[in-house]
């Protein structure tokens, strides 16, 4: 059996989730492979995608958020009339000689782009493999209703299945499985236990604290706003490749224990550790961490996609937000004066929580690979 995951670098969520699905595969004994599509088939459009996506979410924010709004109250295009598909057609062709010489039982998309290069295939009967699309978000990205030919969609949540249905999705496509996340972060070890291999105080409170791959917000800022409050507590910031960031926190002199990370690999630790994270809200940090049940603050949303997240884990219980009215050191010392508030959190978490999504995945796409469905 083969699975092609088709991904399109646009930040690194799509990747990492394109990852823990073939990594996952392979402990199975099913063979996968990982296409970065759009770098496949046109290097510069790949380029130009990702570098695009970085410079609008980081640096003209509010554009992003107005061209992702017109996008979610546009009319629906008539889909030979679409202009992602026009657009599409030539590449498609492309692709499809890929997956002929690959032969895939199963294809996979992490990103609604490569789900819309496969549907135009499925629209000519061109591909004979089971397909699925993975939403990585808690809302469904504007173009979704062009990829109503592939066989299934996965879902972070039951309580997303109205915004399926509403694209166009019916619900015997409709698969709620989740995130697919590293399966790591589907266990846990006692906070004391953790806190101890990292360090730490075991028997004080715990902030993580992280912005993303990139770094995003100003980390050093937020430490020091948080360092004021009188109450009791240790830090722990990943900086990611943010490196200027990373270094104005290791020259920060503050009152509070502060572990400062760059770049790491061992963010499952870390969320063992903490009492609660401050993040910004990606599909995929927000999943980790619902996964170790740790309440969310949310801060510096990435208009379009991340907004919708916000609403969502907001609506769900599991999250609180930051905002100019209402800083998020405000937001920490309510949370660490109100333990039970804390303890409401983590039983809404167990609500929608999905610490198996990718064994999930994976299981089904063996069963889908193998006709049994």
């Amino acid at each position: 059996m083969k699975v092609l995951i088709l991904s399109i670098t646009a930040g690194q969520g799509h990747n990492a989730t394109a990852k823990a699905i073939s990594t996952y595969l392979e402990t199975m004994g099913i063979e996968s492979r990982i296409l970065d599509t759009y770098m496949y088939l046109n290097p510069i459009l790949g380029e130009t995608v990702n570098k695009g996506y970085l410079f609008t979410s980081s640096s003209i924010k509010h554009t992003y958020s107005k061209v992702y709004s017109m996008l979610e109250k546009r009319k629906k295009s008539k889909p030979i009339m679409s202009w992602t598909r026009l657009s599409n057609k030539f590449m498609a062709l492309k692709l499809k000689g890929f997956i002929r010489r690959y032969a895939p039982d199963v294809i996979v998309c992490t990103h609604i782009f490569a789900g819309i290069l496969i549907d135009v295939l499925l629209e000519r009967d061109k591909i004979q493999a089971k397909t699925m699309g993975i939403v990585t978000d808690f809302t469904f990205h504007p173009y979704w209703e062009e990829a109503l030919h592939l066989d299934y969609v996965i879902t972070p949540s039951e309580l997303m299945e109205i915004q399926a249905r509403k694209k166009g999705f019916i619900p015997n496509q409709i698969m709620a499985l989740g995130i697919p996340i590293n399966p790591k972060f589907s266990t846990s070890i006692p906070k004391e236990e953790a806190r101890e291999k990292l360090g730490l105080n075991p028997d004080l409170k715990t902030l993580l604290i992280m912005g993303g791959s990139m770094g995003y917000g100003n980390l050093a800022e937020t430490v020091i706003e948080l360092d004021k409050i009188e109450e009791d507590f240790q830090l722990i910031t990943v900086c990611g490749n943010n490196k200027e960031a990373k270094e104005e926190i290791d020259k920060l002199k503050t009152s509070k224990k502060i572990l400062n990370y760059g770049y790491t690999d061992n963010v499952d630790l870390l969320m063992d550790a903490a009492t609660c994270i401050v993040t910004k809200p990606g599909g995929l940090t927000t999943s980790e961490a619902l996964a170790k049940n740790l309440p969310i603050i949310i801060v510096h949303p990435i208009p379009g996609q991340e907004y919708r997240n916000t609403d969502f884990l907001l609506n769900c219980g599991v999250a609180a937000k930051a905002s100019s009215t209402s800083p998020v050191y405000e937001i920490v010392f309510q949370l660490f004066k109100n333990p039970k508030r804390l303890e409401l959190m983590k039983e809404c978490i167990s609500l929608i929580r999905k610490p198996d999504s990718t064994k999930d995945i994976c299981e089904f796409i063996k069963k889908i690979g193998s006709s049994e469905v």
